[in-house]
């Protein structure tokens, strides 16, 4: 019967550590995002994937806290050092990240300039990290305004 590696064994063999930065660099499979993944024989036949960078932390530091969930402060995917990983919320991770919904949250200004104060920020009823200008709303019913009654006066 083949003997199994240990998995710890098997971990570290893919971490290359003298990575850009102090990052740890994951040399096995990457997800379609480009984070490491680590693949765990639990039984015969039997795989689980985990991320590699949860893996090290555990390994190293503890528990991973529940309910947070863990932010790469190196901005390298596939970095499995526990000291570059942070763990937060779901909002605040997506939040420090480049997507979308962050970049649009990190925003100072709408589209014409207006800056985003609390004073001139509409948030709709229910949707609370929905926002708009309140000036370009303004700005936008006084146009509708004009362009009805000139309409109206065309008519007439």
């Amino acid at each position: 019967m083949r003997r199994m590696r240990d998995p710890v064994e098997r971990f570290w063999s893919h971490v290359d550590k003298d990575g850009p930065g102090g990052c740890w660099l994951w040399t096995g499979n990457l997800n379609h995002l480009g984070y490491a993944r680590y693949f765990i024989t639990v039984a015969p036949k039997t795989r689980i994937s985990v991320p590699a960078h949860q893996f090290a932390y555990e390994a190293l530091v503890g528990p991973a806290p529940d309910g947070l969930e863990p932010d790469h402060l190196c901005r390298v995917r596939h970095c499995v050092n526990p000291a570059h990983v942070e763990w937060v919320t779901h909002r605040e991770n997506v939040l420090r990240g480049t997507s979308f919904m962050a970049t649009k949250a990190a925003q100072e200004t709408c589209v014409n300039g207006h800056p985003f104060t609390e004073e001139n920020i509409y948030r709709r009823p229910g949707r609370p990290t929905w926002r708009a200008c309140r000036q370009c709303l303004r700005d936008r019913a006084r146009e509708l305004a004009r362009a009805k009654r000139r309409t109206r006066n065309a008519v007439s």
